[in-house]
């Protein structure tokens, strides 16, 4: 039988320098918000990296080509030649959108498609990084970079602070902010009560957990000096791997912190909240930050939440109402917050910030309901539509 329907599918073009298997927060994302768009046709053109990786395959509701040997070089190839490529890979077949992921090798082969095409031009913006880096890094590439941003014909911003730095950069097209969302299971939820009851008067343990790539951005280092304030009672579990892993080891050396950290190294995103849901307190004092997701999670599950009042955090995380604010660079900042919370004085309100804290996540951020909103942003190609 015909069906129309599926004949009458939009087709999104996205291009993004990295695709699973490869695992960041953005291609969690595109995976998360595809999963859910069935009345969409998905192809995503990306960097191969990884010689094991095939050139062609199909992930979940996304058809993936990847362009280059499997090598780092692969990024390059992928925004200079990506765009070409893919007009006259799909010269035959009716593309709706071009949709680049970040202002990066992806967002650079999406702008030369466009140029290319003439077609709609979706730029979403997921930058974790300092964006003063960001931007010294993007000098190289001249004035290719901020055509990313005033080429655009609609920018879908993860946070406030992302939509501030577009402007910044020169867009003049509607820009809209959807977050990232998080997988919030009902059935993994701790007892906030038990981390109250747990003190240094006795000497119950307290398990400080944060879920980070050891890189310099997201600060491991000063939340393992916070230990130095705290009682022998108080333990640390850090999820996560990276470059800065050894340095991290050599300071809890230094620090003869051994036998109070543990480092459980890189887990699947399934596995996240079991580990989060063995925990008492999640920290994470970040020095930059697109969103949070790591944040969200942590929330998702009922713990109490410290962060850092930089980038998108401030968005989802209010002093006192959904969490808690430590100083950036203050190790004995994050030791006082996280005394506060195991004070058994502040038994009331840490229970009612960690369960508005969660609702803000049920609420707000759930895959489902940013699935919806990019959908609507994607089912208007001359994005026509209000702006924030």
């Amino acid at each position: 039988m015909y069906n129309w329907k599926m004949e009458n599918k939009k087709t999104i073009l996205i291009f993004s320098t990295a695709y699973l298997p490869l695992v960041g927060g953005a291609e969690l994302a595109v995976k998360e918000i595809t999963d859910r768009l069935p009345e969409y046709d998905f192809c995503l053109v990306t960097a191969r990296l990884r010689r094991d990786l095939p050139k062609q395959e199909k992930i979940g509701q996304v058809e993936v080509f990847r362009l280059g040997l499997g090598l780092w070089l692969d990024k390059i190839i992928l925004a200079f030649w990506g765009g070409f490529w893919a007009s006259k890979r799909f010269k035959n077949r009716r593309i709706d959108t071009v949709w680049g992921i970040m202002a990066s090798f992806g967002g650079l082969a999406a702008l030369a498609y466009k140029r290319h095409t003439g077609m709609p031009f979706l730029l979403t913006l997921q930058e974790g990084d300092d964006l003063v880096e960001v931007e010294k890094k993007a000098r190289i590439l001249g004035r290719r970079f901020r055509a990313m941003f005033r080429e655009a014909d609609f920018i879908q911003a993860i946070s406030t602070y992302l939509k501030d730095w577009a402007r910044r950069m020169g867009a003049t097209c509607p820009i809209v902010v959807v977050p990232n969302g998080s997988k919030c299971d009902p059935n993994i939820r701790i007892q906030v009560s038990d981390t109250n009851k747990n003190n240094h008067n006795n000497l119950k343990p307290i398990l400080i957990i944060t879920t980070s790539r050891l890189v310099k951005k997201n600060a491991v280092d000063d939340l393992i000096k916070a230990l130095s304030f705290l009682a022998d009672n108080f333990k640390l579990k850090v999820v996560g791997a990276g470059p800065d892993e050894q340095k991290l080891r050599n300071l809890i050396h230094d620090l003869r912190l051994e036998e109070r950290v543990e480092f459980a190294g890189l887990v699947t995103p399934e596995k996240i909240f079991a580990h989060l849901a063995g925990a008492d307190i999640f920290v994470r004092p970040s020095l930059s930050e697109g969103l949070g997701n790591s944040f969200l999670e942590a929330m998702a599950v009922g713990l109490p939440t410290i962060g850092t009042p930089v980038g998108g955090i401030p968005d989802f995380l209010v002093d006192n109402e959904t969490g808690w604010f430590c100083e950036p660079r203050n190790p004995q900042s994050i030791a006082e917050k996280i005394k506060f919370i195991v004070d058994p004085a502040n038994h009331e309100l840490v229970n009612q910030v960690v369960e508005k804290a969660r609702q803000l996540v049920v609420e707000k951020y759930n895959w489902d309901k940013i699935a919806e909103q990019v959908g609507e942003i994607l089912g208007k190609p001359s994005y026509k539509v209000k702006s924030e």
